[in-house]
């Protein structure tokens, strides 16, 4: 058997050798194709720098052309603004110049105005100083002169002017009384007339019946038997009525009737829809009373609030608070002289803006102040003072308007009307207040001042008798025909009436009739 001996060595080196010359060609081969594509690359890299520095060359002349024109244009600009604004330069240069002149000359103008200005002062002070003097002198004079005249007369200034001045009042009294009359006839001429026409026409186009409300209320019983329940053992249902609406309850010998009485109207009608339904219902008892005025009371603020509301309504007057129409339905239940005030309210609205139509004012702001010109009476029974302050007060409150304002505080005179609105309102008040059955008056009251209206027209110089008449709206004096002449006659008459206005409180107004009579008898023989 053969055995086979490899020579690694051998082997190696002819592997070696192999790859050397497979290498060798290769690399040669690769040279050269590499040094022919560097040379077209430096080629074309020589030919794009060739490129690119004409290019670089071409624009730097067209951007030193550009830069020239440019230049060039920029000098051309700035020259003509140098020259327009040379120009505007010579032009202001010269308008102040003159300015400058103008202003010299008013300077040299007011040197010489306040030169003589001030020539004229030292002149009147001169003046003046010597007609100083010239008054201490007359003074001093005059003094002299008063106390020589002092000691001739035996008379004082204050006296001899006194004693002046009754003369003068002696001697002129009858011209001033002619005048006075002359004067009054005119303006009743031209006023009267119109005055009248526009009084009778706004009555006549506001017709309202009047019905008197009594501030006692009565509630109706079905039978006697009722009044027993009503009063309750031991008197605990009337206690508890009388405790729960703040009324007191009269119960006498008024056949099948009981008698509310209370100064506040709400609490009375309270009590009277709680009675009444007490009645119907017929269960009385405290528990049953307590719920019946608790309805009532709800019913009672319902009621208002809905007078409030109709009463807006049916005069047109808009824009009030919720809490003034609140208030103004209050007026439901208050009476004055018998006369229901939130009626009355009404009327005293609509005459007021009749009469504004009349006269081309405001209609809307006569309404309103006619509407509210009461209104402090829905509070004036449990707040302290009369209801002209408590109602300028709510106004004040609610803020409105200041025509409102002066009218509630003016319709009685109280202050001054600041406006053409104010005095009608007040005058539309007495229109309706003055109305024949409008207002009832108290017997006792209604006595006192016929009395105090005949004693102020009995204390007038030269009054023989005076009468009353008409339930107090006129009266009539009689004066001594020796003691008081026909031309004294106008100036006794307004002196009478302003003090019936001074001293005496009175709805509506009244009328003052002077009445001089001169009889002559002889007898024929």
């Amino acid at each position: 058997m053969e055995v086979i001996t490899i020579d690694w060595l051998s082997l190696a080196l002819g592997i070696l050798a192999g790859v050397l010359i497979g290498v060798i060609p290769t690399a040669l081969f690769y040279h050269k194709g590499f040094s022919k594509k560097s040379r077209e690359l430096l080629e074309s890299k020589q030919k794009t720098e060739e490129d690119a520095a004409l290019l670089i060359g071409e624009a730097v002349k067209t951007g030193e052309d550009k830069k020239r024109e440019i230049l060039l244009s920029t000098r051309e600009e700035v020259h003509k603004a140098r020259l327009e604004l040379e120009r505007d330069v010579r032009a202001k240069r010269q308008e102040l110049t003159r300015e400058r002149q103008r202003i010299d000359q008013k300077e040299t103008v007011l040197d010489r105005r306040t030169q003589s200005l001030e020539d004229r002062e030292r002149h009147y002070t001169e003046r003046e100083e010597l007609l100083n003097a010239r008054d201490v002198e007359l003074q001093a004079s005059e003094a002299k002169k008063r106390e020589e005249l002092e000691r001739i007369a035996n008379l004082t200034v204050g006296e001899a002017r006194t004693l002046v001045l009754e003369e003068a009042e002696r001697e002129y009294r009858r011209d001033i009384a002619i005048m006075y009359k002359e004067i009054e006839e005119e303006a009743k001429m031209s006023a009267n007339a119109k005055a009248r026409e526009l009084v009778v026409s706004t009555i006549q186009r506001y017709a309202h019946d009047y019905v008197s409300e009594a501030t006692v209320s009565v509630v109706s019983l079905p039978n006697e038997d009722m009044k027993g329940r009503i009063i309750g053992r031991e008197g605990r249902n009337i206690r508890t009525i009388e405790q729960l609406t703040g009324v007191d309850l009269i119960i006498d010998d008024t056949p099948e009737a009981v008698i509310l009485s209370s100064f506040d109207p709400i609490r009375r009608e309270v009590a009277r829809l709680a009675i009444e339904r007490l009645v119907q219902d017929g269960r009385i008892h405290p528990t049953r009373i307590e719920e019946m005025v608790k309805k009532a009371n709800r019913d009672v603020e319902n009621s208002i609030r809905e007078a409030g509301e109709q009463v807006v309504f049916e005069t047109g007057v808009m824009g009030l608070p919720a809490e003034v129409i609140k208030i103004l339905g209050r007026l439901k239940y208050r009476t004055s002289y018998g006369q229901n005030v939130l009626q009355h309210s009404v009327e005293v609205c609509r005459i007021a803006g009749m009469l504004a139509a009349e006269l081309d004012l405001d209609v809307m702001d006569a309404k309103r102040a006619g509407l509210l010109h009461d209104i402090g009476k829905a509070v004036d029974f449990e707040m302290e003072g009369s209801h002209v302050d408590l109602g300028s007060e709510i106004a004040r409150r609610y803020k409105l308007d200041p025509i409102v304002i002066n009218s509630i505080e003016s319709h009685h005179d109280d202050v001054e009307p600041e406006s053409l609105i104010a005095c009608l309102v007040a005058a539309a008040d007495a229109i309706s207040a003055a109305r024949p059955g409008a207002r009832r008056e108290n017997i006792e009251t209604y006595i006192k001042r016929i009395e105090k209206l005949e004693e102020l027209a009995q204390s007038v110089p030269g009054v023989e008798k005076s009468y009353a008449v008409q339930a107090g709206r006129e009266i009539r004096v009689m004066v001594l025909p020796d003691s008081v002449s026909d031309e004294e006659m106008p100036l006794l008459v307004h002196e009478l009436c302003q003090t019936i206005e001074r001293e005496l409180h009175f709805p509506g107004q009244i009328k003052v009739n002077m009445i001089r009579e001169s009889r002559y008898s002889e007898y024929a023989k």
